[in-house]
């Protein structure tokens, strides 16, 4: 079965690049540093859906978008999630939180209307953490 992208996390999201298991994209809304990890397989709703092998790779990769998020943007907290009730398509949240930042300390979900990058923002933020994830 060839992997296909949620349609929501499509329309909400921007590619960034390619790791070995998972597709690692920008969430369209400049409000907040925010990356989401897609496995790139079919059927995928739960992280034991995947091998224990493709379960390591995938936290292996979380940690090095954690890692890269940390110094790019130097956050005051990192939030990872997995909820899956509104995408069932399996996908990790990695969240630059500042005391800042419109929704501090509650969780980001459902607080404030997105607000998408322009494209020149965008562009520089997903080249720079393609750079950093892939060198």
């Amino acid at each position: 079965m060839t992997f296909k992208l949620n349609q929501t996390l499509e329309k909400d999201s921007l590619m960034v690049c390619d790791l070995s298991l998972s597709q690692v994209r920008l969430i369209n809304d400049c409000q907040y540093p925010w990356f989401i990890l897609v496995p790139r397989k079919s059927g995928l709703r739960e992280i034991i859906d995947l091998t224990e092998d493709e379960q390591a790779l995938m936290w292996k990769e979380s940690a090095l978008l954690s890692r890269c998020i940390k110094t790019y943007f130097a956050p005051d907290k990192l939030n990872l999630g997995m909820l899956g009730n509104m995408v069932s398509q399996l996908h990790v949240h990695h969240i630059a939180r500042f005391k800042n930042d419109v929704a501090w300390p509650g969780p980001v979900w459902g607080k404030h209307k997105m607000k998408a990058y322009t494209p020149e923002k965008h562009d520089v933020l997903i080249n720079k953490i393609k750079t950093m994830l892939l060198t």
